[in-house]
């Protein structure tokens, strides 16, 4: 079972080596924020797990296993991105919401998400008249304070 760790290692391995056709442990490290050992515990429970094939010093290749999650967990965090922008969150609040989000919702959950995302795309007139909504709350509530 992967963790939420697990699941970040292995988003980040997929978009490192789908942006410069590598990953290495100092890229991963820098990107994460973590130290290069972390990484490289890490990437010996992704490579236990056939996730990964990593051998120390030689490089990180994602399986077909480590590659199918990657790139649903890259797909997950877009979704959920998407979601947050159509709600009017801040670009800067996004990030930090999507993490503390996609790793603790239900697949029917992220499911319904997905199902909302796809239908304010392809129905712009009801996303603008559910974000003229929210705008028409915010002014009556500050009307209101």
């Amino acid at each position: 079972m992967l963790t939420p760790s697990m699941e970040d290692y292995l988003e980040k391995i997929y978009e490192l080596m789908n942006e410069k056709g590598y990953a290495r442990v100092s890229d991963i490290a820098s990107s994460l924020d973590v130290q290069p050992s972390s990484v490289t515990k890490m990437l010996q429970k992704l490579d236990d797990n056939q996730y990964v094939t990593y051998e120390k010093y030689r490089g990180i290749v994602l399986t077909a296993r480590g590659r199918r999650l990657g790139e649903l967990m890259k797909k997950r965090h877009a979704m959920l991105a998407d979601f947050l922008r159509m709600l009017g969150v801040t670009e800067e609040t996004i990030q930090r919401d999507v993490e503390g989000i996609e790793h603790h919702v239900s697949p029917s959950t992220l499911e319904a998400l997905q199902s909302l995302v796809l239908f304010f795309g392809e129905n712009p007139d009801c996303l603008a008249q559910f974000q003229s909504y929210q705008q028409q709350r915010r002014e009556q509530t500050s009307a209101e304070e």
